[in-house]
C-alpha cells in the first residue's frame, strides 16, 4: 500500500472546519472528493488535527493510502486544478506506509493576527482590535508564561464530553507587535477545540483589566469553560506548522 503525505493550505472562511460533517461543508470533504475523482476509488484522508469553523491553515498536514503508484507532480497538479481556489496542496510526497498525520505529530503551532486599524484588505484574516496598541507586549509575554508546561485546559476549551483528557503541554507563547499587523504565536503537543482562541481572549482580558498574572492559573484550576473569557474571532487564526 502506498502512503502519500500532503502539505495543505486553506482559507477556512467558507468551511465548517477541517473535519468531515454530515450537514456542513468541510475542507477534508473537499479534498477527499477531489482525490476520489482522480483515483476513482474511496480514500481515507487523515489530518494532523481539526481546525474549527472559519479557522485557516498555512501548514495543515494530511495523508492517504492507495494501491496506486502516483506521479507526484501530475497528481498534485490535477488535485489543485479540481480543488476550489481557497484550498491548495503545496507539497506532496510518498512516505512510509506506517506514517499517520495525526498520531505521529509531535508539535503543532498556531498564529493569530491582529490589525491596528480597520482595513478592507486585512479584514478577512485578522482581528481589528484597536485596544491592542495600548497593551504592553512585554507584559503579555510575561503573564503568558503561566500557561507554559503541562496543564489541564478544560477551562480554555469548548465543552466536549467525548474527550475526557484535556491535558496539553504548551511549549511556547510569543506576542509580537508589528507596524500594522501584530501576532500571537503558540505551540503545544496538542490542542483542544476552541483552546487557542479562548487563551488569547482571556490573556487580553487580563491585560486590559490589569488582573495580574495569577488570574490565568486560577482559570486553569476552575476546570470550567465559564471561568475563562470570550474567544477572539476565528478569522484571525491560522494553523501554522505541524512538526514530526
Amino acid at each position: 500500500m502506498n502512503n502519500y503525505k500532503l502539505l495543505i493550505q486553506y482559507d477556512g472562511t467558507n468551511y465548517s472546519g477541517w473535519q468531515i460533517q454530515s450537514n456542513a461543508v468541510s475542507v477534508q470533504q473537499k479534498i477527499v472528493d477531489a482525490i476520489e475523482v482522480i483515483l476513482k476509488e474511496k480514500v481515507n484522508l487523515i489530518g494532523s488535527g481539526r481546525t474549527d469553523t472559519g479557522v485557516h491553515a498555512l501548514g495543515q498536514v494530511g495523508n492517504f493510502r492507495t494501491e496506486s503508484e502516483l506521479d507526484l507532480y501530475r497528481f498534485r497538479f490535477s488535485l489543485n486544478s479540481i480543488l476550489p481556489n481557497d484550498i491548495s496542496i503545496l507539497k506532496m510526497e510518498k512516505v512510509d506506509e506506517s506514517f499517520h498525520a495525526r498520531f505521529d505529530a509531535k508539535n503543532r503551532s498556531y498564529i493569530y493576527l491582529f490589525c491596528d486599524h480597520k482595513s478592507p484588505f486585512y479584514n478577512s484574516y485578522s482581528y481589528y482590535f484597536p485596544s491592542f496598541s495600548k497593551l504592553d507586549t512585554d507584559y503579555l509575554n510575561e503573564i503568558s508564561k503561566k500557561l507554559l508546561g503541562l496543564h489541564d485546559f478544560t477551562s480554555y476549551s469548548r465543552k466536549n464530553t467525548e474527550i475526557e483528557d484535556k491535558t496539553c503541554e504548551v511549549n511556547e507563547i510569543i506576542w509580537h507587535r508589528g507596524k500594522t499587523i501584530s501576532t500571537f504565536y503558540i505551540s503545544a503537543n496538542r490542542f483542544m477545540h476552541g483552546m487557542v482562541r479562548t487563551i488569547i481572549g482571556t490573556i487580553l482580558f487580563v491585560a486590559e483589566n490589569k488582573l495580574g498574572e495569577n488570574y490565568l492559573l486560577e482559570v486553569l484550576k476552575e476546570k470550567n469553560r465559564e471561568a475563562a473569557d470570550e474567544s477572539v474571532p476565528a478569522k484571525g487564526l491560522f494553523l501554522f506548522k505541524v512538526r514530526y
